[in-house]
């Protein structure tokens, strides 16, 4: 769906935690063409995030999420919309069902684009892709990572206030939050990680793979592969990027021997930050990155668990590092300098 102007009758609903946008959540405005609700504490600062893409904005401001609250209060506000878009990240996930149903209206989970009369959808792992019709209104959500986010500075809004009706009779049992815990990047949904270490068959090695894998996590990032490597054993099936396996929406991704065929970068989204590694500078994941290092992939892992203090066995694993090429630890002093000062990226 084009993002040029305002679509009637389409608008996304966003939830928000701790004035930061959703994964994915940037993306289903744009697919609504500018259009959409803030639900959430912090709705005013995630506001912020959407200059370039919104040009209608709503903002309902609340506490904590419920989204059997939330959805019984947003009936109102949303039932003459033809699509009610949600981002198919966790929340969006739990509150499209529940929106779904008290509208009565289909669900069309995990889209990859919409229009007015039904979506896109990835079938079979991402290998086929479905077209679903239907003659009513629905409710959608749109898969993270798979449209991107083309920013117009000449697109902007004031955000409007709105508040949730209150549902009569007895409230329905809805969602308690008893602690929010940070996402362990060893074990998060690859969907779901805002930074990512990506390894490709120029590691050589299913113990070079392993290795990458705890250099990852010195980064605060989680691991991801190409399907050579998950189909060669040497990572699982889960860690696969690309059209056959995960779609991801990373800030930060660093690619370690990965020549960027288009099965792996159709499934890379839009990250913010791209490092590409390779021996071949002319391959297409070195096009792609905002920083290409041209040096041995492995030797860099090596000289980064090295210099960062990652537990393993570094000799066996990606070949001895006592006597790196020099062009690896010049990119070891630029990668660990960039990780100590700008932890935030």
């Amino acid at each position: 769906m084009s993002v040029d102007a305002a679509t009637p009758g389409v608008i996304a609903v966003v939830p928000v935690r701790g004035g930061e946008l959703p994964i994915g959540g940037d993306e289903a405005v744009a697919e609504a063409g500018g259009r959409a609700l803030l639900i959430g504490d912090g709705t005013e600062a995630a506001a912020s995030l959407l200059h370039g893409v919104a040009v209608e904005l709503r903002l309902c401001e609340q506490p904590t999420f419920a989204p059997g609250a939330w959805a019984a209060g947003l009936v109102a506000h949303v039932r003459d919309e033809q699509v009610v878009l949600l981002p198919a990240n966790p929340d969006g996930r739990d509150l499209a069902p529940r929106l779904a149903f008290l509208l009565d209206r289909p669900l069309l989970a995990a889209a990859v684009a919409i229009d007015l009369e039904g979506t896109t959808m990835a079938q079979q792992g991402g290998r086929v892709m479905e077209t679903v019709r239907v003659d009513e209104p629905f409710v959608a959500t749109l898969q993270p990572g798979v449209r991107g986010v083309e920013r117009d500075p000449s697109r902007s809004c004031i955000p409007a206030p709105c508040a949730l009706d209150e549902p009569g009779g007895d409230p329905a049992p809805d969602v308690q939050v008893l602690e929010v815990l940070p996402a362990d990047p060893a074990t998060m949904d690859l969907a779901e990680a805002g930074r990512i270490v990506g390894g490709g068959a120029g590691l050589g090695s299913a113990a070079a793979m392993e290795q990458l894998s705890r250099l990852a996590l010195a980064f605060g990032a989680s691991y991801g592969a190409t399907r050579v490597v998950t189909d060669w054993g040497w990572a699982p099936f889960e860690r696969q990027i690309g059209t056959t396996g995960v779609t991801v929406h990373p800030q930060l991704y660093l690619a370690f021997g990965i020549s960027g065929a288009v099965q792996h970068t159709a499934g890379l989204g839009d990250p913010e930050h791209c490092i590409a590694v390779n021996t071949d500078a002319s391959c297409p994941m070195m096009g792609l990155a905002d920083l290409a290092v041209v040096t041995d992939a492995p030797a860099l892992v090596a000289e980064l668990s090295r210099r960062l203090g990652v537990v393993g066995d570094t000799d066996s694993a990606v070949g001895s590092p006592l006597d790196p090429p020099p062009d690896s630890l010049n990119a070891a002093d630029a990668l660990v300098a960039a990780h100590q000062e700008h932890d935030d990226v």
